[in-house]
């Protein structure tokens, strides 16, 4: 995939491993004695934007780093009755599924604010029912191309550039693509290369990563933000982020597939294209940090509308099928996220998102318009400080024209029951047990309950399914 990269990003990216290999040769710089440290309990947007203290107060900068993860993800899905099931119908039978996933994250700094990163990632798995019949997926870590073999690719490859401008230098921890580094409150960062964009865009502190957060696809990010992206959740582009003090402003450009929810991306960036506008402020009420945050996207790509091939289906006779009147158009949507520490173990988070979708999903999934809400609790009051509890609730729907399509027997990405004569909200609740085993190493309990999969009223379950989650860091 790295010939699509100029000669000289190619030759970069390799140069990364190269280092990341040979890295007992590099030297850490040392830096100002009096340069802050960012503590958990001092929240300062950064690329990472996870700020550790060190435990002895060091403030090295590193020339390269490696780390790596593995996550295995089990689930079981109870039995449910439904009158009727469609070609793209959740199975009404038990069901299991499983992932697994390791990816490896090899830094290097090569010159003064450039890092550079490479992830090599493998992953396998089993989705229920084919990946169809909801909306608010139950993993996370689910891929829409994957297979019970293991596949290994690159999974990011990408440049930060970080131009300090003032105020208070603070110091960054080590972790997965993040070397440690100092950056200043007033900054500039520029990213190119390959990544997901929920890296850099709608990153919460509370509901953002399957691997050791929430599982369901509709808790992880805004659901309605059908953000350009692979079949795996990757995309090639640039994004832009501007900090100053308590503000961040955020922009991108990223490839879209080049059919819905496919493998391969499109490389005519300048005519199909997800473009993303993020504002954020962070903000403190007495010691506890919190934030709000703005979203504005913009989608053009190759895609049916819903109405057309509704149209053509009264016209023609049969189904309506939004592949056959696909043609460049755009989506456009909106997000709003907030969250706050209540107490010093406690943490509470809201989204709210809506997308014009006329035109079909893409590559994210099918939902039109989404509530969420949650909480995150530290074990600290159980002498379990590094276990965390979490809870959330979605409400996702849909738009008329999707409904309309869905009800006359159209097949969209992830569903289809043949019909929808009682639309209902799909509303999804999780709750998880994040209990950690030693340092690096941690295992989850998670329990789901979905109603009405698929926004089908008549085939309302509710769906309960239960998991567990491996998770190790290195």
């Amino acid at each position: 995939m790295f010939k699509k990269f100029t000669p000289y990003m190619h030759r970069a990216l390799w140069l990364a491993i190269a280092v990341g290999c040979y890295g007992t040769a590099a030297q850490a710089q040392t830096i100002r004695a009096d340069t802050a440290i960012a503590s958990n309990d001092d929240r300062v947007p950064v690329p990472a934007r996870v700020a550790q203290a060190t435990e002895e107060g060091d403030t090295s900068e590193d020339r390269w780093s490696a780390h790596a993860q593995s996550t295995y993800v089990w689930q079981h899905k109870n039995a449910f009755s439904a009158p009727y099931s469609g070609p793209q119908s959740l199975g009404t039978r038990p069901e299991h599924s499983y992932t697994f996933t390791f990816t490896a994250y090899l830094g290097a700094r090569f010159w003064k604010g450039g890092e550079l990163y490479v992830n090599p990632e493998a992953v396998q798995g089993l989705p229920l029912s084919g990946l169809f019949g909801l909306a608010s997926i139950q993993n996370g870590e689910i891929q829409k191309n994957g297979g019970t073999t293991l596949r290994g690719y690159y999974a990011r490859a990408f440049l930060r550039q970080t131009f300090n401008l003032g105020g208070e230098t603070f110091h960054v921890e080590a972790g997965p693509n993040q070397l440690a580094s100092n950056y200043q409150r007033q900054r500039l960062v520029f990213t190119v290369g390959k990544i997901t964009q929920t890296d850099i865009f709608e990153k919460s502190n509370y509901a953002n990563d399957p691997r050791t957060q929430f599982l369901n696809w509709a808790l992880i990010t805004h659901g309605a933000w059908d953000y350009a992206a692979d079949a795996r959740a990757y995309t090639i582009g640039a994004a832009a982020e501007f900090y100053w003090d308590d503000w961040a402003v955020r922009v991108g450009r990223f490839m879209e597939p080049k059919v819905a929810n496919g493998p391969k991306l499109n490389y005519q960036i300048g005519r199909f294209h997800g473009d993303q506008f993020e504002l954020e402020h962070d903000h403190k009420i007495g010691d506890l940090p919190g934030l709000v945050r703005v979203m504005v996207f913009r989608n053009r790509a190759f895609a049916g509308n819903y109405r057309d091939a509704i149209n053509a289906a009264q016209v023609n006779g049969g189904v309506p099928d939004v592949t056959s009147v696909r043609k460049d158009a755009n989506k456009t949507g909106y997000g709003l996220s907030v969250e706050q520490r209540i107490t010093d173990d406690i943490g509470v988070f809201a989204r709210a998102s809506y997308a014009d979708d006329k035109v079909e999903e893409y590559a994210f999934t099918e939902i039109d318009k989404t509530v969420s809400g949650g909480i995150s609790i530290k074990g600290i009051r159980w002498q379990r400080p590094d276990d965390t509890i979490g809870i959330a609730f979605s409400s996702a729907g849909l738009n008329r024209d999707h409904r309309d399509y869905l009800a006359a027997g159209g097949l969209g990405g992830f569903l289809g029951d043949g019909q929808l004569s009682r639309y209902g909200r799909e509303k999804a609740l999780e709750i998880y047990y994040n209990f950690q085993i030693a340092k690096g190493v941690q295992f989850t309990a998670d329990f789901q309950r979905i109603t009405n999969p698929g926004y089908n009223a008549d085939r309302q379950g509710p769906i309960q399914i239960i998991g567990g989650r491996f998770h190790v860091e290195i």
